[in-house]
Formats: C-alpha cells, structure tokens, sequence
C-alpha cells in the first residue's frame, strides 16, 4: 500500500508481481523489509516499476511503497525527515543546498542520461520560425523566448548545451517556466519560440506540427545526466540494503536497456516494457511510447560526474546554489559497485 507522504500531489498502488521468480529466494526474504521510494511518475521511473513488475526486489527481500512527486525537489525534505528512503529524479541547486544544511542525501546511481542515440531532451524551435528562415542555425535562437520547467535543475544544462552550439549565452534569450505538457500549448499558441522539452511532450508537439526538434540533449551534452537514483541518509548508512535495493534497480534497467533499437522502444523487451509503462504512468496510449525517443541510462548505473560539475557551475552562474558543496560530497557509487560484483558489467545482447 502507498503511504501518506507530504508534500504529495499524488498517491499511487504498486502491486507486487506475482509471476514466479526464475532465480532462488534468498533467506532474508522470509523477513522482507518496507521501503519507501520517492518517484516522478514518469517513463524514466521504469526502474521501479519494472523491478516490482518481474519480482527482483522481492528476490532481495525488498518490498517498495511508492509516493508520486512533482519533482525531485520535493522530495528532499520527506528524504531528510526520514519518510522516504529512496527517490528519483535531477539533482538540482535545491538539492545542494539542503545537503549544505544537513540534509545529507546520496546520489548513487543513474536514472535518466542522454545516451548516444536517447535524447529524451530536445530542443524545439516554433515550426513557423523555420517555415518563415528565421531560423537556419543554432545562432538563430538569439532573442527567442524559451519554455522551460523550473529553475536550477539539468534543464538548464541542456539550455546551455543549445545555447553553446549556437555560440550563446543564457542572457540572449528569454524563458518562462510551464510544466512540460504546457510546452505544447505554449508553442501552438505562439507563447514561446522555443522549447527545452522532454518526452513524450516534445515528441507530441512535433507530431502535432506546432515546432521541429532542432538538437537534441545527446549531440550537445552526450551523457548528460539528467536525473539520478538517490538515498537517504540512514538508507545509505546500511551498506547491505543499499546494495540489495541496488542490484534489484541494475536488474531493472538493464531489461530496460534490451527494449532499445535505433532511439526507439523497438528492441527484444520493448513490448513488454511498454505494457508497465502503460501500466504504471499517466501515459496510457502505447503508441506514445512506440514513438518517442526513450530516456537513455546507463545499463552499470554510472553517474557521469563532470556533467553533474557542469551543471553545479551553471547553477552557481546564475544565482541559485547558496553552498560551496561540491558533486564529490554528494556521489557515493559504492552501492553500484557492491551490485556489478554480483552482476558483472553490462553485456550487450
């Protein structure tokens, strides 16, 4: 059952699967231990779901109680006062900053990164600029007007990867902050010139006709990482159910990762992760998922740090870090490696 949990827009029930496990159960599942794990309810949360989905977390003696948030954001306080356990999402300025204060959350494994070929990121221009020639090149997003999701998250470092492609900077264009699903009204209605946008609501404008993907998160920041797996205090503090909790997530991502085929859900697994997505988020319309660019991960859960490091700088430029912690205070991998000693590195199919 999912627990009460504040600030929570939503709740959601997640059901054990009950199909029968391949591999054995060990001894500490005959005391499983209760979890709970912060999540975004969006496609980059198929660790979670998939892993309840094919049992790997109760084959580590791990059931999870899941709580729907708007963002990471938000989750960082439930994190610090002990509510939840586990979240997912971008390490934003917040973040630093409530770790500067004591609240002394762990990034410990990858969530969402632009993997070559995955930019769940895009970076939509209106279609009517491109119909009219005001814009032919990435120099031309001068003086638009962008939509974005919020301050101080990895947005903002995919902004400044486009705005770098065209030799620019964040005081040549304006932004305003909607949720992404607003991104498509925004451009329909001529609101905004652009967008910073992710799946499925880039895709979804572009479908629609309203504006043209005009980069990608994978061609100006390859592996960027855009959202993370995190602990709490006290969950990184017990070594043995961290790395428990981990190899379950490692499991998930990777049957996640044989769903992948030239950007697409086309691969071996995809139909049947597109059935937990359906399952599980807001999206309900399968054809969605066949037809966006998934959200790329790395299949060993590796964080890549200097994209962190350059997020943190951006952060810092613009005004919304009060702290001097650095990405190294925050990152504790130990839980991934603890995982590949079980599981070996990824081997692709």
């Amino acid at each position: 059952m999912t627990k009460s949990i504040q600030p929570q827009p939503s709740r959601r029930k997640v059901l054990l699967g009950a199909s029968a496990s391949l591999f054995p159960m060990p001894a500490i599942a005959q005391a499983p231990v209760e979890l709970n794990v912060g999540i975004a309810n969006a496609s980059s949360d198929i660790g979670f779901f998939l892993g309840v989905k094919k049992g790997f977390y109760r084959e580590e003696g791990i059931l999870i109680n899941t709580s729907a948030f708007r963002s990471a954001a938000d989750m960082v306080a439930p994190m610090g006062a002990g509510q939840l356990d586990v979240g997912g999402g971008s390490v934003s300025a917040g973040f630093y900053n409530a770790f500067a204060r004591g609240i002394k959350l762990r990034v410990v494994a990858d969530k969402a990164s632009s993997q070559p070929g995955y930019g769940v990121n895009k970076c939509l221009v209106a279609k009517k600029h491109v119909e009219s020639g005001r814009f032919k090149t990435m120099a031309d997003l001068k003086g638009m007007k962008f939509a974005t999701n919020a301050p101080g998250n990895s947005g903002w470092g995919s902004l400044w990867g486009y705005l770098k492609a065209g030799g620019l900077d964040f005081k040549d264009v304006g932004t305003i902050d909607l949720a992404y699903p607003e991104h498509v009204l925004a451009l329909q209605n001529n609101a905004v010139d652009a967008g910073v946008t992710t799946e499925p609501s880039a895709t979804l404008a572009i479908l629609k006709g309203y504006a043209v993907a005009a980069t990608t998160d994978d061609k100006e920041r390859p592996r960027h990482a855009i959202a993370q797996l995190l602990y709490s205090e006290k969950m990184a503090a017990n070594a043995d159910l961290g790395a428990r909790f981990m190899k379950a997530y490692l499991r998930s991502i990777r049957y996640y990762y044989g769903a992948f085929k030239d950007g697409k859900l086309a691969g071996p697994n995809a139909e049947e992760i597109i059935s937990v997505l359906t399952e599980s988020t807001p999206v309900k319309d399968p054809e969605v998922y066949r037809t966006i660019t998934p959200n790329g991960i790395d299949p060993d859960g590796r964080v890549d740090i200097p994209s962190l490091k350059e997020d943190q700088d951006i952060y810092r430029k613009l005004g919304w870090m009060e702290s001097q912690t650095s990405v190294e205070q925050v990152i504790d991998m130990s839980f991934v490696e603890a995982a590949l000693k079980e599981l070996g590195p990824y081997k692709r199919q």
